[in-house]
């Protein structure tokens, strides 16, 4: 059984490695990215340079090691493959947790609250219905309104 289960997870993660595109930098944001989570959550995000440097600055903020060589090729790499300028609007009545995240910079007990009152009431109609929701700021939806469909 441990060894079916050490095979599975073994795929699982060389398949989602397979995902990222080729070039430069991929091996180190493999490599710093799975310190602390999956792989799909850090590429979730589409930003430009800066965007990349603040999330980089913010996960060296919070543990993440690498040397400044390692940051300096990651975030050209990111910067490079997840650009912001092909962020897709956030549909709120079907994103997942990990979409409402990324998408809106929600925090994970945010992104469950959405889910949770959006299963509780029905789909979101408005950026009114949004600012409804318990444990959310209503200035992050209205932060984010460019980027939300219904």
């Amino acid at each position: 059984m441990i060894r079916r289960l050490t095979f599975v997870l073994a795929a699982l993660g060389a398949a989602l490695a397979q995902d990222l595109p080729d070039g430069p930098g991929r091996a180190e944001v493999e490599k710093l990215c799975k310190q602390c989570h999956e792989i799909a959550r850090s590429v979730s995000l589409r930003q430009d340079r800066e965007g990349w440097g603040r999330t980089m600055a913010k996960m060296g903020a919070l543990g993440m090691k690498s040397s400044d060589h390692e940051f300096r090729v990651v975030l050209e790499y990111l910067a490079k493959n997840y650009p912001a300028d092909e962020v897709p609007k956030v549909n709120v009545n079907r994103a997942t947790a990990i979409q409402l995240e990324s998408g809106l910079s929600l925090r994970r007990s945010e992104a469950a609250a959405v889910l949770a009152h959006r299963a509780k009431h029905g789909e979101f109609k408005s950026i009114d219905d949004l600012k409804r929701i318990e444990g959310v700021d209503p200035a992050k939806f209205e932060a984010k309104k460019d980027r939300i469909a219904f």
